[in-house]
């Protein structure tokens, strides 16, 4: 018992560090776009590597505990949203990877439309993330719950930046670039939020035994 335990709290701590290097990711990925950085673009593809590898041991880890330890109750909830979790994080690896993209293909030319609203979206879908890891962390669900909160006001946001964009490209041809790319970026934070709601579900999940998952969309 005492080696399982060790197991399922290395695993936790797996899937902590995997988060902070998402988060990173997105963050330095978000960075880069809005400042015009390319060598930090480059440096968030470079990297990816890294969340790909880290997926592929948790995920061994976890198959290791389910086949030769047979957990219940609470540690297999724990051991099944890990599972998933892993997943959510290398996804939002893969959107992180997306935006740097965007980063070196917008250009340096112009100023940067709708970059007020783009900066409030990326702020509050890094917000989502981080609040959702640290719900992991410390097994908070009330500060889970809030992420789930968000959600809707990144969906907005969205919205209103692919209307904004738009528009931008019917009236001034030499941005269309831009705007394209803007879209991409927005769509992209769109997802990571949604992957941060994910997290967040399954941190209640864990915490709670209560299944929320698109807490009462339909």
């Amino acid at each position: 018992m005492r080696h399982f335990e060790q197991e399922l709290e290395q695993l936790k701590s797996n899937i902590i560090r995997m988060g902070s290097l998402a988060e990173a990711s997105v963050r330095n990925a978000v960075h880069a776009f809005l400042q015009n950085d390319v060598d930090l673009s480059r440096r968030v593809i470079e990297e990816e590597h890294r969340l790909n590898e880290m997926e592929l041991a948790n995920d061994k880890a976890v198959v290791d505990l389910l086949a030769l330890q047979q957990p219940v109750a609470g540690d297999l909830r724990l051991i099944l949203a890990a599972l998933k979790i892993n997943n959510d994080l290398e996804r939002i690896g893969d959107h992180a990877v997306n935006i740097a993209e965007s980063a070196q293909n917008a250009g340096h030319e112009g100023p940067l439309p709708g970059r007020a609203d783009l900066f409030r979206m990326a702020e509050f879908t890094e917000r989502m993330l981080r609040d959702a890891l640290d719900g992991f962390i410390h097994a908070d669900p009330a500060m889970c719950r809030s992420v789930l909160g968000l959600d809707d006001m990144i969906d907005e946001l969205n919205k209103k930046l692919v209307t904004d964009m738009v528009g931008v490209i019917r009236n001034d041809a030499s941005a269309v670039l831009r705007a394209l790319e803007i879209v991409r970026v927005s769509r992209n934070l769109e997802r990571i939020a949604d992957l941060a709601t994910n997290v967040a579900e399954e941190v209640i999940f864990v915490t709670e035994a209560q299944v929320v998952k698109h807490h009462g969309k339909p």
